[in-house]
Parts: C-alpha cells; structure tokens; sequence
C-alpha cells in the first residue's frame, strides 16, 4: 500500500490488478452479470456457514442503509442517525454502504449507536482546518496534484477510525454482515467497491492502513485534494492505481444493478424481507442563488448544479434495482426550509445547526420519502 511513484497500470491488464496479498476484497460497480455468480455462491456460502438450513421457509429481514457523499453535509447524516436512535426504530443493518463524506460516516453506522457520541463529535466540532491545508501556489506551479495538503484528514481518519473498530467490524463481517465503500478509479473512469468487512476479517497486518487510504481516496474531491495513489501489483509487476472522490462516478451506491439477491434467496430459501434506508447528504429540490459574471463563480455553480442533477439520479437507479428486487425503498435529504449558509468548507456553526436538523427530521413521525422526486 505504499505511495511510491510508480508507473500506472497498463490498459490491458487494468482488470487483473491485485493490492498485495489481499484476496477478494473489491470489485467494479460496473461488472457483468456473469461477473457476480461467484459472488453469489460465497454469499450462499456465508450463509449455510453461519446457519446451516435453520432459515429455510423463515421470514429473514435485510436492512440496507446507503450514506451518500457532501462534504460538511455529511452533519445531515450524522444528526439523522443520532436523532434515528433516540427515537427508537433504528434497526441493525446488514449491509452499510458509503461514499465520500459517506465514508467517513459509514464505519461508524455500520457498528451501531455506540458510536453516536463519536459521530456527533465528527460533524460537529471539526473546522476547515481539521481537514486541509491550502497549497495553491504549489498546485498552481504543477508540484502539487490538488489545491490543499490533506495531511489534517489523514489524521482525523486515523483518529475516528481505529485498529479496535476494524476488529469489530471484523467480528461483523464473520455473522454475514457488509460494510462497503466507493471510490473512482480515475484513469480507469469506473467506479469501484470495496469490501471493508472483508478487509478487516482477513487478518491482513496492512489491513488498517488499506482502510485509511480507501476512506482517504473516497473523499478526496479531484482538484481540490490529491488523489491518493494504491499500489498493485499486475503480471508480476508493481503500479498505481489513481483513487479519487467516489461521488465522481456515484453519489450514492446501494448495490451494482447485475448483481441478483433472488438467485441468492432461492438457494438458501429464506423468504427474505428487504428495506432500504438512503440518507442523501444534500437538497434535492432546485436553489435559486445569483451567480456574478466570472469565470470561478459560474463554474462552482455548475458543478454545484451537476452534482444535484447526478444524485437525483442515482436515487432513481438505486429505485429501479429496489422495484425489480422488491426492496422497499426510502430516502431523505436535507429539508428545503435549512437555509443557514456555510461560510467556510468546514463551518462548526453551519455543521452544528445542520446536525441538529437532521436530527429533528429522524423524530418526525414519518421522515421517508417512498419514491424519487417527482415520481
């Protein structure tokens, strides 16, 4: 997992690269249908491991709970959790998926409301500087790939996320549970998943630093941070592979749509019960906001407005895949009457009244949305 400047992966040997000795611990959102059969017996696997054939014929619930990307946004989600448990009907879920701010949230939803304290801590006291460091003449000059250091996230990844929470996420990921993360994989344009309980169950003594720099890369919005280099190996030689932002490719991620639960439900022969839970970290609903005539600020207005456009739409995909698979589909998202303003990347006082009102959104008596805007 060193960061060593090496040559990038060849294009025709792209699909075959390894992380070291680490086995089956990622795969492209984007594979075939036939790529997942595999993947379907192990989970088969996993299952008659765990429960032999005690669950055939029963009533097994499954809880998705998708976390998606939005910088300081992320409060939203942290808040919505925290508020989710103190009202009582947070469930457990199985499989926990996230993507930039996402990430960071992810680990800690996926290990329960023990983590509540520690997640507030996250979204609520942290400044622009805990983050980045600004570096623009450097990047400017071309010595440096983004326009700040990220060396304070390191930290702060490191801090929230600790070799304990890999061991008991280990501990999970042995009862069948799945902690996902998405990042880019730039020069290949292709989004990619990885397997953290996976990562954390094979015992590998680089697993940790595997997981900070996956999380690294997954919030690592291109331009703005550096992207962060994961070394390969393929046919015997050593590369990079070049990680960015995952919100490049996807906003948000429940599953890939060629992967089929009901071929895994008619082998074990539960009858299994799935609900999906997504927190989208941003207003879905336009934001009239005037733009001056220059060249930065149109240009930060459009990739704010691509970005919208982009999440909305993955609501729908991951809406298409929950009707084909009977999956019953809910979301939220920032409430149209939040009009506090951020005044910096990592406002406290903008992150502090965000995570309050997602809070107060989680106690309403019905906070979901049951189908994509407009729909």
């Amino acid at each position: 997992m060193a960061t060593d400047v090496l040559d990038s992966v060849p294009q025709n040997q792209v699909t075959d690269a390894k992380v070291g000795t680490f086995h089956e611990i990622r795969y492209w959102a984007d594979e075939p249908p036939s790529a997942f059969v595999q993947r379907e017996r192990e989970t088969i696997e996993k299952v008659h491991e765990i429960y032999g054939n005690s669950l055939r014929g029963k009533e097994v619930p499954i809880n998705y709970l998708c976390i998606s990307g939005g910088g300081s946004n992320g409060a939203y989600g942290a808040g919505f959790l925290v508020g989710w448990t103190a009202k009582g009907t947070r469930p457990k879920f199985d499989v926990v998926t996230g993507i930039s701010t996402g990430s960071m949230i992810a680990p800690m939803a996926f290990l329960g409301p023990k983590y509540d304290a520690a997640l507030k801590e996250a979204y609520t006291s942290i400044t622009t500087d805990d983050v980045a460091t600004a570096q623009v003449l450097p990047a400017l000059l071309g010595r440096s790939a983004g326009l700040a250091d990220t060396t304070p996230l390191k930290r702060l990844i490191a801090r929230y996320f600790t070799q304990a929470m890999l061991d008991e996420i280990a501990v999970e990921s042995r009862k069948g549970r799945l902690l996902l993360i998405g990042t880019s994989n730039l020069e290949a344009q292709r989004p990619m998943i990885w397997n953290i309980s996976a990562i954390a169950e094979s015992g590998h003594p680089k697993s940790l630093e595997l997981v900070h720099q996956i999380i690294l890369a997954s919030a690592s919005i291109p331009g703005a941070f550096p992207p962060v280099n994961i070394s390969v190996t393929a046919d015997g030689k050593s590369y990079n592979e070049m990680h960015v932002d995952g919100g490049v490719t996807r906003q948000v991620f429940l599953y890939p749509p060629s992967y089929d639960p009901r071929k895994v439900d008619a082998a074990i022969g539960w009858k299994a019960k799935r609900t999906l839970y997504v927190i989208r970290n941003n207003k879905i609903s336009p934001e009239y906001a005037v733009v001056k005539p220059k060249v930065w600020d149109i240009a930060g207005r459009s990739i704010d407005t691509l970005i919208k456009s982009d999440g909305i739409g993955d609501l729908f995909r991951i809406y298409a895949i929950a009707q084909r698979d009977q999956v019953a589909y809910h979301y939220t998202s920032i409430p149209t009457d939040f009009t506090r303003e951020s005044k910096s990347a990592f406002d406290k006082a903008y992150m502090g009244a965000l995570f309050d009102a997602g809070y107060a959104e989680a106690m309403r008596r019905n906070p979901w949305n049951r189908a994509p805007p407009d729909l």
